[in-house]
């Protein structure tokens, strides 16, 4: 069965184990040549054991570095499950890094061989490999024809690889052979401040995640139902959990086609699972409020009304008689069509990767669209804690997952323990040290703590609630200490503004950039009113201007959508000084 607890010391194991038992079943889809195509489990097995033959053939090692850089595509997983079943470690990359950040990783993993889907992305790390001198990157294999290669280095085809002899049932036994500790992948964190480092997961850490969520997948009865894949396979995030917990657990997984496909996507797909980051949900509302202009007066207070009364049902107080029978037939009127949007299907729509705003969540969950949130770091697997949709609190980031341990430090910080937690950073033992170690007041030799840098409180009820990053907080110039996450959060609530930045460290007051929303220029400054409205007088927003928008093209957010606040900081120096000056 899906949700028994496994026995697979490793990923592969696992995945292998599942290809014999359900070699029929669809495991993933994906579009191609202007049509869906399906891959069966057997058909994926048979994948990954001959591009196991032909990597070990070609000269990759236990303990290689082999860096992957794909889209969402089955050969980004069959590859990965390859490359770790022969002992290799995988290293996922993202398709928007430069070649700086190619090189960068190229060189700190000290990578042999490169796995890339398009040869406009094999130009770009073979740019990477010469940057840092060319050393230590022999293969390259490609999914298009790929481009010359230098002298030293063999660069071969996809269908290549998937033409080698491969031994399934020894491929599966070498699997079952290795230790759960052993180091499956580096992840290197997308950076929102500072080189990305990379995080080394072993195949214990992610397969913890999978326990801890086992319980809930069965009582969400997963099996047999859909997942769109839409985060890059490349952040933990996915690479985990769309790449193999899901999977695992029966769900068929569907690889978007991209974010202006999503909508589309929602309707054709029908999934019971998505996962988004929260700029996703602000501007799906920002989109559904733009349109709710257009409607007529009546169709925009019953819209406003279904979410007053979802809200109502959220936090109270009760509904009245009255209020119950208006509540049912909106229910029907408007909340239907605004699942229907989102397939109709849909048992949880995830938020990961930053904080959800309450206000956000509760426009969606009152419009009846089943929005949970989570919390993980790369560092932790990475799921650390989710809301139970049957128990969800939205303020909240949920409890830990079963077999996960949290505690507050005396500073605030949250910390984490468990099978889930990195062995550390690669080649990087002073910022392993600062990450792993016992808390404040254990003594020297008591069992570490993964030192996450947020700050947060756990209830009575092993609710977590995340404030702020420990060091993001900015302290004034009167020695007040401010949650920049707060104000920015507030503030994109606010329909009129898209993206927002809050700095003032060392300054007598905070000042901001703005992005506003698209064709509401004029309107920010009704905006800022209204937050300042809500924050105590040190809080307030004394200055603010308009910025271009932050994007992963101008390097001012990561591929995972969250704002490089320090990189935002760091180009608008100028302007923001300028705005402190008219203090």
């Amino acid at each position: 069965m899906p949700y028994t607890r496994g026995n697979w010391p490793t990923l592969p194991a696992m995945m292998l184990a599942r290809a014999r038992e359900w070699a029929g079943r669809p495991m993933l889809r994906y579009w191609r040549g202007g049509t869906w195509h399906r891959l069966n489990w057997g058909e994926f097995a048979q994948r990954v054991a001959a591009v196991a033959s032909f990597l070990r053939a070609h000269g990759v090692m236990p303990g290689d570095r082999v860096l992957i850089v794909s889209e969402n595509r089955p050969e980004f997983l069959i590859a990965d499950t390859a490359i770790m079943a022969i002992g290799a470690v995988s290293v996922p990359t993202y398709t928007t890094n430069t070649v700086a950040d190619h090189a960068h990783i190229l060189r700190d993993s000290g990578a042999s061989a490169a796995v890339v889907s398009t040869r406009r992305l094999a130009e770009r790390v073979l740019a990477a490999a010469r940057e840092r001198g060319g050393a230590g990157l022999g293969l390259l294999l490609c999914c298009e024809e790929p481009p010359p290669a230098p002298e030293g280095m063999a660069a071969h085809r996809w269908e290549e690889a998937l033409g080698a002899p491969g031994g399934l049932a020894l491929l599966e036994a070498e699997a079952n052979a290795a230790p759960g500790t052993r180091l499956a992948c580096l992840i290197y964190t997308s950076g929102t401040g500072g080189a990305p480092k990379g995080v080394m997961l072993p195949h214990r850490a992610m397969l913890a995640n999978r326990e801890g969520v086992r319980a809930l997948a069965e009582r969400l009865n997963l099996f047999g139902k859909s997942y769109l894949s839409f985060l890059p396979l490349s952040h933990s995030y996915e690479h985990t959990v769309g790449g193999f917990l899901l999977p695992s657990l029966g769900m068929e997984v569907v690889y978007s086609r991209g974010a202006d496909r999503v909508a589309a996507e929602l309707q054709q797909i029908r999934p019971a699972i998505i996962t988004a980051v929260p700029r996703l949900f602000e501007v799906l509302r920002a989109r559904m409020l733009a349109q709710l202009e257009k409607e007529t007066p009546f169709r925009r207070r019953m819209f406003e009304r279904a979410v007053e009364l979802g809200l109502r049902k959220l936090d109270g107080p009760p509904l009245g008689l009255f209020e119950r029978v208006q509540d049912a037939v909106l229910e029907r009127l408007v909340r239907d069509r605004v699942r229907a949007r989102f397939g109709g299907r849909l048992v949880a729509l995830v938020s990961g990767g930053a904080r959800l705003d309450p206000d956000l969540s509760g426009f969606f969950l009152a419009l009846g669209v089943p929005v949970i949130q989570g919390y993980g770091q790369t560092e932790a697997g990475p799921v650390v804690s989710v809301n139970p949709p049957w128990a969800n609190r939205r303020d909240t980031v949920g409890p830990p997952l079963a077999g996960v341990e949290v505690r507050i430090a005396e500073d605030g910080e949250l910390l984490v323990r468990g099978d889930l937690v990195m062995d550390g950073y690669w080649n990087n033992a002073e910022a392993t040290a600062a990450a792993l170690r016992p808390a404040a007041g254990d003594p020297p030799d008591a069992p570490v703590w993964l030192h996450t840098g947020d700050v947060g409180t756990i209830d009575a009820d092993g609710y977590i609630r995340i404030t702020d990053r420990k060091r993001d907080f900015i302290k004034t110039l009167g020695g007040d200490m401010v949650s920049p996450a707060k104000i920015e959060s507030l503030l994109m609530a606010e329909p009129e503004i898209a993206q927002a930045v809050v700095a003032g460290e060392g300054k007598p007051g905070l000042v901001a950039l703005l992005v506003p929303a698209e064709g509401m220029d004029g309107k920010v400054a009704e905006a800022v009113e209204r937050v300042n409205a809500r924050l105590s007088t040190i809080e307030r927003i004394r200055r603010w201007t308009i910025a271009e928008p932050f994007t992963v093209e101008n390097g001012l957010l990561t591929p995972t959508m969250k704002v490089r606040r320090r990189a935002v900081i760091e180009r608008h120096a100028s302007v923001l000084e300028s705005l402190h000056r008219r203090d």
